[in-house]
This record gives C-alpha cells, structure tokens and sequence, in this order.
C-alpha cells in the first residue's frame, strides 16, 4: 500500500474529506520525522515506536573489488514494532483475560 492508497482508505473508514486526511498524514509523518531528528522517539501505543539509532564506524569491503572501504558512522531511523501489532500480524488475538498489573498499596501518614 503506498500513501495514496492509504489516504483513500482512511477516507473510507472515517468519512473525512480526503484533503483533510492528507494535510493530517502529512503533519503526522512531518511530525515524526522531526523528532526522530532530534533524537527523541515517538511511540504509539499498540502500533510500534520510531526511534533513532546511531551506527558506529566500521570498515568494509567492496564485494565487486574486494577492496576494504571505511564506512562513516551515521544515524539511522529504526521501528519497532509494538506487541498487538505484532500479535496482529501473526494472528494471536488479543488476550483479554490477562488481568491489570496492580499497583502496590501506598502506606499514608498516621
């Protein structure tokens, strides 16, 4: 699916105009890039988390020359997939029976 085909699908799905959803998919992927820039990372809950990561130098070799090259250290974009995303693609519904983890109880001032 490429963003085109996600706009009309969106469009479908909610009955909003598809100028508005593609100023809206826009200003969200605009958004998260800008983050990721800056180093902070964007997590939306039940999809996955986009985060940057940092590649140290390195050398390699050519596989046409054989030659050993040095390759730089940069910053790459990473996702990571979050769980009822992943569940989702492999099928496993999601477990409802699983019961909230509980806070410990507090002790207040006597």
């Amino acid at each position: 699916m490429n963003k085109a085909q996600l706009v009309e699908s969106v469009v479908k799905e909610t009955n909003v105009a598809k100028k508005d959803v593609e100023k809206v998919l826009a200003s969200v992927i605009d958004t998260t890039v800008k983050a990721v820039k800056k180093g902070d990372s964007v997590q939306l809950v039940g999809f996955g988390t986009f985060s940057q990561s940092k590649r140290k130098a390195r050398t390699a070799k050519n596989p046409q020359t054989g030659e050993t090259i040095k390759v730089a250290a940069k910053k790459v974009p990473t996702f990571k997939a979050g769980k009822a995303f992943k569940d989702t693609v492999n099928g496993v519904k999601a477990d409802k029976a699983a019961p909230a983890a509980k806070a410990p109880a507090k002790k207040g001032k006597k």
